[in-house]
C-alpha cells in the first residue's frame, strides 16, 4: 500500500515535525488489525518522531483496529477506526503533520469560533474509502479537535464496520453524529459544520464581532474556477484582494473527469482544485474559507458581513458562487436524503452495490452517473422527463451497451417511497399515456442540474426569475461597484473554462472601475 515514492515523499513532509507523535492502537483480535499495524508501521518508519504503540485504552477506541494519536504524549482528540487508506490517506498524513506542530491553515475567526465552544463534542464521521468529499469532512473536524480539548473526532470506515452502518441506517457519506446523534449527512463541508455549530451557540461568533480588515480593492465571494482567476487577476493589477469561499473549489471539486479544459487533456476536480489553489498562492491574495457571506451593504465602500462575524470594507465586489445540484422538490426527496437519496454516485454508489437504483436525469450528468453506478449496481433505470436525452451522443451509446442500464424517456417523476426511513421505491408518470408507475428500488441519484447560489444578492442585485445575476457583456451587475462572474450568472454554457474567462472578464471590469472611481483618504479608514 506504501510505494517506496509515497515513503521518500512522507519523509520529506516529516523532516520539519516539532513534537513526537505516537500512533496508539487498541490491543485485541480483529480481521484487519494487521493490516492496520502494518499500514502505521510504514508511515512511522519516515521518522524518528513518530512511534507505534499498541495499548488498552479502556474503551476510549471502538475496536483492536482503531487508534488515536498523541503529541508529546497528550491526546489531540483525533481517531482513526479502520485503515485510512483511499482518499482518507491525505487525512492521515496531515492529522500527523498538524499534531506534530505544522500550523493549521484555517482563517483566524473561525478558530475563534471553535475555541470558544466549552462543553464536550464527540464527532463521529462515517466514511467511504472511495468517497472524495468525505476526507473535507473528517480533516475539518481533526483540525477542531486539535484547537479544543473539549472536541474529538473519529473516522469510522463504514467498510470495516457493517453492523454499525446497518444499526444507524446510514445510506449515504459523509454521515456526522455529534454525541451519538445525527448532526450532518449528504452534502456536508466545513462550512456546513461552523454553521451548525453556530447554531447551536450562536454567542461563538461574539469573539469576532466588529472584527474588520483594512479596506480591500476586490472581494471576490466563490473560490471555484470563476472566483480563483477574478482573484488571479486582481492580485497581478496589484490590488488588495480577498476571496470568501465557504468550500474552495466549489462545485468542480465533485467533478471526477475532466477533459474539455482547453490545453489539459485530461484532469480531475480535485486536482484541478489544488493547481487553482497552488497558482493564487503566488500572489497575496487573502483567503477567507469556510464562511458564508450573509449581508451586503452598498455604497461607495460596501461592507460584506461574514458568518464568522467578522466584516470587510471593500471597493468591489465579485460574485462568483457558482451554482449547486438542482432538487427534483417531489415527496419523498429532502426526506430521504442520505437514506436512499444522493446527488454524488461517486460518494455513495458503493452503498448501493448489488441493488436496483434510479438516476434522475438525461443530461451529461446523468448518463455519466447512470455509467459509473453501472459497474457497482445490480441495475440502473434513468429517468428524463423529455423525450429526447440531452446528453452527448458518444455517452449515450455507452450507456445503452451496458445490459444493466435502462433508459425510461418523456417520464415525470412523482414521488421517491420509502418504509422505515430507507427509499424502496420511485413512482412515475408516462407522460405521453398518463400511466402511473412505481418501480422497486433501493436508491435515487438526482442529476437534473445546477441552481445558481445567489440567494444572498437577493435585493442588491438585478436577477432572472431563475436566480441568475443579470450581467452585460463586461460582467456588470445593475449595482455600481459589483460584478459577477460564472454559473451564477447570465452567461449561457456553464463550462470551466467559460468561468474562468468570465472571472477574468470581471477583474479586468472591476480594474477599469477603480480606476474611474478614486476614494477619498477619509474614507479609507473610516
Amino acid at each position: 500500500m506504501l510505494t517506496k515514492e509515497i515513503l521518500q515523499a512522507l519523509k520529506g513532509y516529516t523532516a520539519s515535525m516539532q513534537k513526537d507523535v505516537t500512533f496508539v492502537v487498541q490491543t485485541g483480535e480483529h480481521s484487519k488489525r494487521n493490516e492496520l499495524v502494518e499500514f502505521l508501521s510504514g508511515v512511522a518508519s519516515v521518522s524518528d518522531k513518530i512511534t507505534l504503540e499498541g495499548r488498552d485504552t479502556d474503551g476510549v477506541l471502538r475496536s483492536p483496529v482503531s487508534f488515536l494519536i498523541e503529541a508529546d504524549g497528550e491526546d489531540t482528540g483525533i481517531r482513526f477506526s479502520g485503515v485510512p487508506g483511499g482518499h482518507e490517506f491525505n487525512s492521515l498524513i496531515l492529522a500527523l503533520l498538524h499534531s506534530s506542530g505544522t500550523a493549521l491553515k484555517v482563517d483566524e475567526n473561525v478558530q475563534n469560533i471553535v475555541k470558544g465552544v466549552n462543553e464536550p463534542l464527540h464527532f463521529e464521521v462515517f466514511i467511504s474509502l472511495s468517497c472524495h468529499n468525505c476526507p473535507d469532512v473528517v480533516q475539518a473536524l481533526n483540525q477542531f479537535a486539535l484547537l479544543n480539548p473539549n472536541i474529538t473526532s473519529e473516522m469510522i470506515d463504514g467498510g470495516v464496520y457493517p453492523k454499525l452502518i446497518e444499526e444507524r441506517d446510514i445510506q449515504g457519506v459523509p454521515s456526522v453524529y455529534l454525541n451519538g446523534e445525527l448532526f450532518a449527512n449528504g452534502k456536508v463541508d466545513a462550512s456546513t459544520l461552523i454553521d451548525k455549530l453556530l447554531e447551536r451557540d450562536p454567542s461563538l461568533k461574539e469573539a469576532n464581532k466588529g472584527k474588520s480588515m483594512p479596506l480591500q480593492d476586490v472581494t471576490v465571494i466563490g473560490g471555484g474556477p470563476a472566483g480563483v482567476s477574478a482573484a488571479i487577476y486582481s492580485a497581478r493589477k496589484g490590488l488588495k484582494v480577498t476571496i470568501v469561499a465557504d468550500r474552495f473549489g466549489g462545485q468542480v471539486k465533485d467533478t471526477m473527469g475532466i477533459e474539455n479544459l482547453i490545453s489539459v487533456s485530461k484532469t480531475t476536480g480535485p486536482e484541478l482544485v489544488g493547481n487553482l489553489l497552488t497558482h493564487m498562492k503566488d500572489y497575496e491574495i487573502t483567503l477567507k474559507e469556510h464562511v458564508k457571506v450573509e449581508n451586503i451593504e452598498r455604497g461607495d465602500i460596501k461592507v460584506v458581513a461574514l458568518s464568522s462575524g467578522e466584516e470587510i470594507r471593500t471597493r468591489t465586489i465579485i460574485v462568483a458562487t457558482g451554482a449547486r445540484w438542482r432538487e427534483l422538490g417531489v415527496p419523498g426527496e429532502k426526506e430521504n436524503v442520505g437514506n436512499g437519496v444522493a446527488y454524488c454516485p461517486h460518494c455513495d454508489g458503493p452503498f448501493f452495490k448489488g441493488k436496483d437504483v434510479a438516476v434522475i436525469g438525461g443530461g451529461n450528468s446523468g448518463i455519466e452517473a447512470a455509467l459509473d453506478l453501472a459497474g457497482i449496481v445490480k441495475s440502473v433505470t434513468v429517468f428524463e422527463f423529455m423525450p429526447t436525452l440531452k446528453a452527448d451522443e458518444v455517452l449515450v451509446k455507452q450507456a445503452e451497451k451496458r445490459d444493466n442500464v435502462t433508459i425510461l424517456r418523456n417520464v415525470a417523476t412523482n414521488q421517491i417511497v420509502a418504509e422505515n426511513g430507507k427509499v424502496t421505491g420511485i413512482e412515475y408518470k408516462n407522460r405521453e399515456t398518463e400511466e402511473v408507475t412505481t418501480l422497486p428500488l433501493a436508491g435515487v441519484f438526482v442529476q437534473i442540474g445546477l441552481v445558481p447560489n445567489s440567494q444572498f444578492m437577493q435585493g442588491v442585485v438585478d436577477m432572472t426569475k431563475h436566480g441568475e445575476i443579470i450581467v452585460d457583456n463586461k460582467c456588470v451587475t445593475s449595482e455600481k461597484g459589483i460584478f459577477a462572474a460564472g454559473d451564477v450568472t447570465t452567461v449561457p454554457y456553464k463550462q470551466i473554462v467559460i468561468s474562468m474567462g468570465e472571472g477574468a472578464k470581471a477583474s479586468l471590469s472591476a480594474f477599469e472601475y477603480l480606476l474611474q472611481h478614486e476614494v477619498p483618504e477619509s474614507e479609507k479608514t473610516a
